[in-house]
């Protein structure tokens, strides 16, 4: 029996090798380093931070480099011209979405972030429109953000300056706006089942973001034959289905055609006039889905980096006191902060754009992927190959940033002190796949953080020199450090 395990173990493996070789003949592919069958390029990849072995392989084979992940073939492009000019100048070959195996196996295949073709056409531009409609990016948006603004700061004095750990805090604000505009509600603080919800959106993050979790997506069928963490996870998933299937309902029972409250109502709508079109994309599948994708990438990732900027405030104390002279002089602290004071405040913008540079929350942004050959710098990237735009590369790249590796706001100022745009930030990626929330996340950073500082100093028991600001876990996204903060009243 071991030698017939053996000898299928060797075919397999020269099969595998012939393969490979064959399909580097027939396409010019982009260089990289070798690969051994069945694992890849795995053994020399950093599975605490693998964007870095990646920008080490650059280094060696360019911008454009071929790898294996396990058997998967990917091409990774790395800096800020490789990634604009496949995102943007051939916006149309680069469209493809790649498909994550824990989001497929989450979201059972449907919704928005993981679709193709005509099914991510309709379901993006639907959405889009829709978010607008409801106020996203508009002053009635700025109003809602503006009203949790108060919530989360009285919120907040209840800790009255002792320390505690902000990071359900926080996702409940930033939920509640998203909460809003999807199930035209918002949740109370205390509310347990709210809480349950936003703990099993911090672990899915947290397990993505892990070795275990980058392990899942490519070995996705060892991982379901081996005990883990994985599969209670997966449970928890069925309750924020269970959730969204439930508040579904209550809108079908509660629903006027005429006066829709928000992107279930619309989508129900929707569903309703399309019932005979047998091609239709609305249907209750993708409903379900691509709820669960707003509400989770509208909350986790705001919320994280709002945790992460008063880490970054804490570490720079001198950094907190100019914003809130700043914010002081030009807003008080009696009246909620709106858009329009974004201009007047340019330190404080500048702030706010450099913690997202820094943090870099999403290092690969989501997978693209090559849905037919596409022609690229000379060179060929098959059908059926993962594509991996390392935005990392981007915002941390020593041409466009004077300290790439130090949080330094001077990236966004001028010599006058006025704010300056870098072609370079893209930490919602960028073309036609580019993050569908980004004017909402933009205006909740900017409300939420300067209302923080209008009422609070912020911080820890340890000192400043106690915070670091090095992710806790580094991989689909870079997940901030969790410390006991004290929010002591202005």
């Amino acid at each position: 029996m071991d030698v017939v395990m053996t000898v299928i173990l060797a075919g397999l493996l020269l099969a595998l090798l012939w393969f490979s070789a064959r399909n580097s003949r027939k396409h010019r592919l982009p260089p990289g380093p070798f690969a051994l069958p069945l694992i890849g390029n795995l053994p020399q990849v950093d599975k605490n931070a693998p964007f870095k072995s990646f920008l080490e392989f650059s280094e060696t084979y360019g911008p454009v480099i071929t790898l294996y992940l396990g058997w998967r073939r990917t091409v990774v492009l790395v800096g800020y011209d490789a990634v604009k000019e496949a995102l943007v100048d051939h916006a149309d070959d680069f469209t493809g979405r790649g498909q994550i195996p824990f989001a497929l196996k989450a979201t059972r295949g449907y919704g928005l972030v993981i679709s193709n073709g005509e099914r991510w056409r309709q379901l993006r531009r639907f959405t889009l429109t829709t978010l607008r409609d409801f106020g996203m990016g508009r002053k009635g948006m700025e109003e809602w953000i503006q009203e949790e603004s108060n919530h989360m700061r009285t919120q907040m004095e209840t800790f009255k300056a002792k320390p505690f750990d902000p990071t359900f805090l926080l996702s409940c604000t930033v939920s509640n706006v998203i909460c809003c505009l999807v199930f035209g509600q918002r949740f109370s603080y205390e509310d347990k089942q709210f809480l349950r919800l936003l703990t099993i959106v911090s672990e899915v993050l947290k397990f993505g973001s892990s070795p275990r979790g980058q392990m899942y997506n490519i070995f996705p069928w060892l991982m379901e034959r081996l005990p883990g963490r994985h599969h209670s996870l997966f449970d928890e998933v069925e309750e924020l289905r269970e959730f969204t299937e439930k508040k579904i309902q209550e809108h079908k029972e509660t629903l006027d055609p005429s006066s829709p409250r928000d992107y279930i109502d619309c989508f129900l709508i929707r569903m309703s006039q399309e019932k005979d079109v047998p091609t239709t994309e609305f249907h209750l599948h993708n409903l379900v889905a691509t709820v669960l994708n707003l509400f989770l990438a509208g909350t986790e990732t705001t919320s994280s980096t709002i945790r992460y900027a008063l880490s970054v405030l804490i570490k720079y104390p001198q950094i907190q006191e100019k914003m809130q002279q700043e914010i002081d002089t030009v807003i008080g602290r009696e009246r909620c902060a709106n858009m329009e004071d974004r201009k007047s405040l340019p330190f404080t913008d500048a702030v706010i754009h450099e913690v997202q540079r820094f943090l870099d929350i999403v290092p690969f942004s989501v997978p693209h992927y090559a849905l037919k050959d596409v022609s690229f710098r000379g060179y060929t990237i098959p059908k059926d190959t993962i594509i991996l735009p390392l935005l990392h590369s981007v915002l941390k790249e020593e041409k466009h940033w004077a300290t790439p590796w130090s949080f330094n706001p001077q990236h966004f100022l001028d010599q006058n002190g006025n704010f300056k745009k870098n072609p370079a930030f893209l930490p919602f990626s960028a073309g036609k796949r580019a993050c569908v929330g980004e004017s909402l996340a933009r205006m909740e950073l900017f409300i939420f953080v300067v209302s923080l500082l209008q009422n609070f100093t912020f911080t820890c028991t340890q000192g400043p020199d106690s915070i670091n600001l090095i992710p806790e876990y580094s991989s689909f996204a870079n997940v901030p450090r969790r410390y006991h903060i004290i929010a002591t009243a202005r």
